[in-house]
């Protein structure tokens, strides 16, 4: 198999993973609802404006801008990855590249289309292709959901952060990148 058809594959399988796993969670879950899996490991659903841990810039003109920010940096990633393939790289670095890129593409799905085809109840699961969506074109909430609490204290937790699928993707990328960084990014003379 070529790594261009393996690049192609890890993007198309990765964005289907996460959009099913948010649509899923986001449709039958409440807002804030946890289900345990493991001690160490909990489905909880929770949405933000896009930044790690909630992180919040400067209200609906940041959430524009940093929107509007991944759309310009996504065609880099893609660049980025269509030269990757054409040097012939390592694979492990091509599907680091297609990891960030898809990842991206997951996040991007839920800012730029997640407020005009999704409702937001009080109470109850949200609606898929609602007829009162919550927001706007661009305005969307990123759904996150993996909690891994590996130990809670009653005024500590160690590792906090709920993220997703897309989350998952860039780290585990990135991740790539570090421990082939030779291949990934070689010395030119």
């Amino acid at each position: 198999m070529s790594k261009k058809t393996i690049a192609i594959l890890t993007i198309i399988l990765a964005i289907l993973i996460d959009q099913a796993s948010k649509i899923y969670v986001k449709t039958h879950f409440e807002i804030q609802e946890s289900v345990r899996v493991f001690d160490w490991f909990k489905i909880h659903f929770t949405e933000n404006n896009g930044m790690a841990w909630g992180f919040e810039l400067g209200g609906q003109t940041g959430k524009l801008v940093l929107t509007l920010f991944r759309l310009l940096v996504v065609p880099f990633i893609g660049y980025w990855l269509y030269k990757t393939i054409k040097r012939n790289a390592h694979i492990a670095v091509v599907i680091a590249i297609a990891l960030v890129f898809s990842g991206a593409i997951g996040n991007i799905i839920d800012s730029v289309f997640y407020g005009i085809i999704f409702d937001a109840p009080a109470h109850g699961t949200a609606t898929l292709f609602a007829e009162n969506p919550y927001g706007k074109l661009f305005y969307g909430r990123v759904v996150d959901m993996l909690y891994f609490p590996i130990y809670e204290g009653e005024s500590f937790t160690f590792f906090n952060a709920i993220f997703n699928g897309a989350d998952s993707f860039i780290t585990i990328g990135v991740a790539l990148l570090f421990i082939f960084n030779k291949q990934a990014f070689p010395k030119t003379d």
